[in-house]
């Protein structure tokens, strides 16, 4: 695959001096008055494809763009990155998804498919083929440099520019905070544990005191933003690799390779169980409908293939390694506990730095997380800047977790969460890849940011049938099929098997193409 990768550009992308994350133009200005720049993609300099910077910003001197030394916070928000300004290398896409999949969630995730009563082969089985749908989430991330823009505006050719900010309020920023709660409190109960071990007493201040203090540390590095996370990631995948290899071997001589249940499963309730546990783990990759936010700052010409190559391999991996750690360790100790069950695993000396690597792997995942929540809710028409976007992630996340952690169960909670957002990620993935395919990965980033009536995603009333449509009827197929939180008839009908990732991915696409014939794609 390096053979496919380009030279890339001069240095690392630089966002000192890039247009500012300014909001989205209102419904109502026309094109000429608000973004003239964005219905002539001839026009790439930075100084006319964002008119509307600040004027602070808009005469900074050209000069201070080489001065890496200091950070800079990422100017650019869902605007489209011009090619004069677009940077890097494809393969700096695996330790920006490495880091992020080496971490709690995926462990418990593993744990989680033995004490549903699956032998260990079937477990590892399950993650694998799990696994698999990271090449969808590669294939996501080809549109990030063919539009210069983020997910959240690509799928405007969906969904048209009003039904777009309807996808993005749910599905790009409800879901992300969902996300993003379920890992910080994750994290919580390992720097929790950790915090006692130095003796300061378990109580719901010192829980709460913890839950901030990681959020912080996570929204810092997504308020610096994309370069931030490049520079920071790579380090982050080797020290998390290297704590990682030492649970590997700890839990490897622990753990029971012939594993099985005192009562296998069989029949029905072992097929019912082995799709549970496909939507578990797939859950995972299918959140990533937004893969084209970190990799829309390449240049147009990275090819597609080491694209999706380093994006399904950085993710790929590093899941399958944490959680089959997981399904491993639930083979020699009770994972209902997964943080007393794999310290009792651990040398005594290694379970602080153990601690600290989960909390670190958190910090990765939500950093990624909040940095695309924050993109959405500008898409969805938050007129605020992207670094404080960001902010109001956090702070909705942080109230979700502090529920996750004093109210409920955290391994009901992820259980369930998990494999509900799979009836609606699921159609939504399948839809956005069926229109890349489609449209051959063709999409103009400039006419994207045009948000005015009449424009060339603007559809009818601002909704595309076909993409609205599409997504309806995929999350009704799905929502049929599961069983998780609730029974639907068509699961009920199967004796409790759940059908709704299939059935939601299928249906979705298929509609989609067959729409399109009749509505068409927009654009030009």
């Amino acid at each position: 695959m390096a053979s496919t990768i380009p030279d890339p550009l001069p240095g690392p992308h630089d966002t000192a001096c890039a247009p500012a994350d300014a909001p989205p133009a209102p419904e109502s200005a026309t094109p000429e008055t608000t973004a003239p720049d964005r219905t002539a993609p001839e026009r790439t300099t930075p100084e006319t494809t964002a008119p509307e910077r600040t004027a602070l910003e808009s005469t900074a001197p050209e000069t201070t763009a080489p001065d890496r030394a200091a950070p800079r916070i990422e100017a650019h928000g869902i605007d489209h990155i011009p090619d004069a300004e677009r940077r890097g290398r494809p393969r700096e896409l695996f330790s920006v998804w490495a880091a992020a999949n080496v971490n709690y969630l995926s462990l418990l995730a593993g744990g989680v498919l033995v004490l549903m009563g699956l032998t260990l082969a079937q477990a590892l089985a399950v993650i694998v083929a799990g696994n698999l749908f990271w090449l969808l989430t590669g294939v996501l991330a080809v549109s990030g440099p063919a539009s210069g823009t983020p997910s959240e505006v690509i799928t405007r050719a969906i969904y048209g520019i009003r039904g777009n900010r309807v996808n993005n309020a749910v599905v790009g920023w409800a879901i992300s905070v969902c996300y993003f709660a379920l890992n910080l409190a994750a994290a919580a109960s390992a720097a929790t544990a950790l915090t006692a071990r130095a003796g300061i007493p378990a109580g719901d201040g010192v829980t709460a005191a913890v839950v901030i203090v990681i959020a912080a540390l996570t929204l810092a590095i997504s308020v610096y933003g994309h370069a931030a996370i490049v520079k920071l990631y790579l380090p982050i995948t080797l020290a998390l690799a290297l704590a990682f290899a030492v649970v590997a071997v700890s839990v490897l001589g622990r753990a029971d390779l012939s594993y099985r249940p005192a009562e296998p499963l069989h029949g029905t309730a072992l097929w019912a169980t082995l799709a549970a546990g496909l939507a578990l783990v797939a859950a995972g990759p299918l959140s990533y409908t937004t893969s084209a936010d970190f990799s829309r700052y390449l240049p147009r010409t990275t090819p597609k293939r080491a694209i999706v190559g380093w994006t399904a391999l950085g993710g790929f991996l590093p899941s399958v390694v944490v959680c089959s750690l997981g399904a491993l360790a639930a083979t020699a100790v009770d994972m209902s506990d997964p943080q007393a069950g794999l310290e009792g695993l651990l040398p005594a000396w290694f379970v602080p730095v153990f601690l600290l690597a989960l909390v670190l792997g958190t910090i990765a995942i939500n950093a990624l997380t909040a940095y695309s929540a924050g993109l959405a809710l500008q898409a969805v028409g938050l007129r605020i800047r992207r670094s404080y976007s960001v902010l109001v992630d956090g702070a909705a996340a942080v109230s979700l977790t502090l529920y996750a952690l004093l109210v409920s169960d955290l391994l009901d909670t992820v259980s369930n969460v998990l494999q509900l957002t799979v009836v609606l990620l699921g159609p939504s993935m399948a839809v956005y890849a069926t229109d890349i395919l489609l449209r051959r990965n063709r999409y103009d980033g400039p006419a994207l940011t045009d948000e005015s009536r009449g424009g060339p995603f603007w559809y009818t009333a601002g909704v595309n049938p076909a993409g609205a449509l599409a997504l309806t009827a995929g999350v009704t197929a799905a929502a049929l099929c599961v069983d998780t939180a609730y029974t639907g008839p068509v699961a009920a009908a199967l004796g409790g098997v759940d059908l709704s990732l299939p059935a939601g991915i299928t249906v979705a696409a298929g509609c989609y193409a067959l729409l399109t014939r009749n509505f068409g794609r927009g654009g030009r």
